[in-house]
C-alpha cells in the first residue's frame, strides 16, 4: 500500500484539535445543563466501586517440582575447534559427458552425444 499518497485524514498520529466553539450560547447553557444531569444520574444509581485489593500473593515458580532438579553438567572442552568442514560433493565417474543448459538457468547432466545434440536443439 501507498500510504506516503494518502492525506491527513489517514493519520497514525492524532489529530490536533483546538477549542470547541458552539454555534450558540444556548446550545453551550444546553450541553452544560445535560452534563450535570448525566453527572447527577451516575451518582444517585451507580454502585461505588469496589476497593481493589492489593496483589501480594506470590506468583508460582516455574521449573520441576521439588526432588526433580537436574544436577549441572559441564560441556566437555577438547580445545580443538568445533566441527570439521563437509566436503562439496563433486561427480567423480567418467559416464557424464558434460552440463548443458536447456532453458533459462535448468542446467542438465548429459550423458550421451545424442542428448548434447537434443539439447544444442532444445529438445525434450
Amino acid at each position: 500500500m501507498a500510504f506516503h499518497l494518502e492525506g491527513p485524514w489517514l493519520s497514525t498520529t492524532g489529530k490536533r484539535r483546538g477549542k470547541f466553539k458552539w454555534a450558540s450560547a444556548e446550545q453551550k447553557r444546553e450541553q452544560e445543563k445535560l452534563q450535570a444531569d448525566w453527572q447527577a444520574l451516575k451518582e444517585r444509581t451507580m454502585t461505588k466501586p469496589a476497593q481493589s485489593r492489593p496483589l501480594t500473593r506470590a506468583l508460582p515458580r516455574l521449573g520441576p517440582p521439588p526432588g526433580r532438579e537436574t544436577p549441572h553438567i559441564p560441556s566437555r572442552d577438547s580445545g580443538v575447534g568445533i566441527a570439521a568442514k563437509k566436503d562439496i560433493p563433486v561427480y567423480t565417474g567418467d559416464k557424464m559427458l558434460g552440463v548443458t543448459i536447456m532453458h533459462k538457468s535448468c542446467l542438465q547432466p548429459v550423458f550421451s552425444e545424442q542428448a548434447a545434440v537434443d539439447a544444442a536443439h532444445m529438445r525434450r
